[in-house]
């Protein structure tokens, strides 16, 4: 039985060196980052603070107090809450008794107000349990505990391959590689495991430890690998100073770590004799309210950053009192992919005329969502109101429309030429003085 063990491990591994040995030339780190932002899609968020109840009591408490009279005095009122409430009872009893599989009652409980949310018929509003608000704090906090590595899935493997390594965290000092193909962590097999299973092994209470056996081209066997887990902090922005003192900050998405690292970027390149800023918002979801507009605040004259309305005409004005205007010329790159948070601002940028759009036309994200936190450490995300941009447009399903249209090239892309940023840097090349 073991000699059959360990044919199976040595038959897995070969399949793996095989799969590597024939595997194109891994990316650039700058191409994953960029199409990374791609596949983030739309997770876009802000955040409150609430109650919560089952999803019937949370209906039938609003309305109770709303006509000032408590459970007992409307029984006779509420004939719809009470069949509903017998439907719901109907419905699982019958799922208990018929359905082929055993089910858990939290798991049914959890789909009761997954559907609610779901009823509104809004993509962005959601309910979250416990383990999904945690992610959703982390990814918009910009922090978590582990090790500081990005790790994409291999259908063709079936394991999980590190896509980068974050630089100064533990997984830089541990000498894990970009690469690495992740077989084990702690002795137990990450063959077939998705990406979101490995991620919770790997992460953990801080000054922890874990091992990670890897699978390593030109390595004939696997590597254990211990590494310390850590307070990590999301780079979400990326600074390079180019010729001609062109500077370049991308921005990949507004977490509430985003405003210090704009901060340094910008400083950066104020002090290394910036004559010219490119902005790159190009694949970036979104993010926090405030951050976008505190950078909004780093460069914008004086004036509204974007105003938002609710159903009922509550107008919420956010505003910058333009002491720290640009004073070079910018640009400002986005694409389909740029939305909510990124559309502020070059909706912004736009509308005082400070600096030019490029690149294609935005999503198309003009609404603003609040994440409700409820007291039994679950959440609701709801659409709550629509967002403007100074001049008052309303860029929900339409977009803010690029000053200069400039398609992505990818063949160009293929050859590490990014047609676009060249375009901005040429762009710029004519407005410097």
């Amino acid at each position: 039985m073991q000699n059959q063990n360990e044919d199976n491990q040595n038959k897995a591994l070969d399949e793996v060196r095989e799969f590597m040995r024939v595997q194109e030339e891994i990316q650039s780190e700058k191409k994953k980052s960029f199409f990374q932002g791609l596949v983030a899609g739309l997770l876009l968020s802000m955040g409150i603070t609430f109650f919560t109840m089952s999803a019937v009591q949370i209906f039938q408490q609003l309305k109770f107090a709303k006509n000032g009279q408590s459970r007992e005095e409307t029984v006779g009122e509420n004939v719809t809450d009470a069949l509903v409430v017998d439907k719901l009872g109907v419905l699982e009893e019958a799922i208990d008794k018929y359905f082929w599989q055993d089910v858990e009652d939290q798991t049914l409980q959890n789909g009761v107000y997954k559907g609610l949310l779901a009823a509104l018929d809004d993509p962005y509003s959601v309910y979250y349990t416990t383990e999904e608000l945690i992610a959703l704090q982390e990814q918009t906090e910009g922090i978590y505990y582990g090790i500081g590595a990005y790790i994409s899935q291999d259908k063709e493997t079936g394991y999980v391959q590190i896509s980068k390594i974050i630089k100064n965290t533990p997984a830089e000092e541990s000498n894990l590689m970009q690469g690495d193909y992740i077989y084990a962590i702690n002795g137990e097999s990450m063959q077939g495991k998705d990406s979101t299973y490995v991620v919770s092994k790997i992460k953990g209470e801080e000054g922890s430890y874990v091992t990670i056996t890897v699978i390593r081209e030109g390595v004939s066997d696997p590597l254990d690998i211990e590494v310390e887990r850590r307070k990590i902090e999301s780079p979400t922005v990326e600074y390079e100073m180019h010729e001609n003192g062109i500077a370049y900050i991308q921005i990949t998405e507004f977490d509430l770590v985003t405003t210090k690292q704009f901060e340094d970027a910008y400083k950066q390149a104020k002090e290394e004799g910036m004559r010219g800023l490119i902005i790159d918002l190009r694949s970036n979801p979104g993010g926090n309210l405030s951050t976008v507009c505190d950078i909004a605040r780093m460069i914008l004259p004086k004036g509204l950053i974007v105003y938002t309305e609710d159903k009922y005409g509550e107008r919420d004005e956010y505003s910058c009192d333009g002491k720290n205007q640009i004073q070079v010329p910018l640009v400002v790159l986005t694409n389909g992919y740029s939305a909510s948070a990124s559309e502020i601002l070059a909706g912004a940028v736009k509308d005082y005329g400070i600096g030019k759009i490029m690149g294609t036309t935005t999503y198309g994200k003009g609404i603003v969502q609040k994440v409700i936190n409820l007291s039994d450490n679950t959440a609701i995300k709801l659409t709550v109101s629509t967002y403007f941009t100074p001049n008052g447009n309303n860029i929900h399903k339409i977009g803010v429309e690029p000053d200069i249209t400039v398609e992505f090239d990818a063949d160009q892309y293929q050859k590490g030429i990014d047609n676009q940023v060249e375009a901005a840097k040429e762009e710029l090349l004519g407005m410097i003085k």
